[in-house]
């Protein structure tokens, strides 16, 4: 498959759908591996990577640790069509929405690092600042605070995990508020810096551990407070 330089992810899942559709990807059988992938099609692990993590994401792939990817699901166009649009109903389970938000975040976090830019670099420190200043004011802090993941996943020039990621972050609104209301601010914005300072490095794998830390924290405390209610 020839694969150009313009939405280069979008074009890695278009290949998984051929590969699918054609039948080629029987379920229940592993596919190619990361590294098979990127051979096979000329392009880097990270875009590989995305492509499979949108796929995982709504169900068609599944990452079996130390195993491999294997074939899930073959309907799917059910899977990117309106039967799977992401609703609050969807979002209602904060630890899921979390978990997604790990899997799909940290590898956006990977690639903004990659596309990074002075621009971005901006508005995340504003967004930052914001956060600082409205510790006392729930509403604006979460607003800034979604703002500062969503400038991330738009700088990893996929606009399908964009408008992913957006859905999510609007129909998680009011969870976000209440997780803030639990957890408080000091452990978001000491990971938000750290993450800042790796996509300023250009160090594309700490900032994609530091997104990936910030969020398992997250999902650790939803845990242990299920745990004592």
């Amino acid at each position: 498959m020839n694969i150009t330089h313009q939405n280069i992810t979008e074009q890695i899942v278009n290949y998984f759908k051929q590969k699918i559709e054609s039948g080629e990807w029987k379920v229940g059988e592993k596919i190619p591996s990361e590294n098979q992938l990127t051979q096979m099609l000329g392009v880097s692990r990270a875009s590989v990577r995305s492509a499979m993590n949108q796929l995982i994401g709504i169900g068609v792939l599944e990452s079996v640790h130390g195993k491999g990817t294997y074939l899930l699901d073959d309907q799917i166009e059910d899977n990117l069509g309106g039967n799977s649009r992401i609703t609050a109903e969807d979002c209602r389970d904060v630890l899921k929405v979390l978990e997604f938000r790990r899997i799909v975040e940290s590898e956006a976090c990977y690639m903004a690092t990659l596309y990074q830019s002075e621009d971005l670099i901006v508005d995340l420190k504003k967004c930052l600042k914001t956060m600082i200043e409205s510790k006392d004011d729930i509403e604006k802090f979460v607003i800034a605070d979604i703002k500062f993941h969503h400038k991330i996943c738009k700088a990893s020039q996929n606009p399908l995990l964009e408008k992913c990621m957006y859905r999510v972050f609007e129909e998680n609104k009011k969870s976000q508020q209440l997780t803030r209301k639990t957890f408080g601010f000091r452990d978001g914005i000491i990971y938000h810096e750290k993450i800042i300072e790796a996509i300023e490095a250009g160090d594309a794998r700490l900032a994609r551990h530091y997104m990936y830390q910030h969020l398992q924290n997250g999902i650790d405390r939803v845990v242990e407070q299920q745990k004592e209610t």
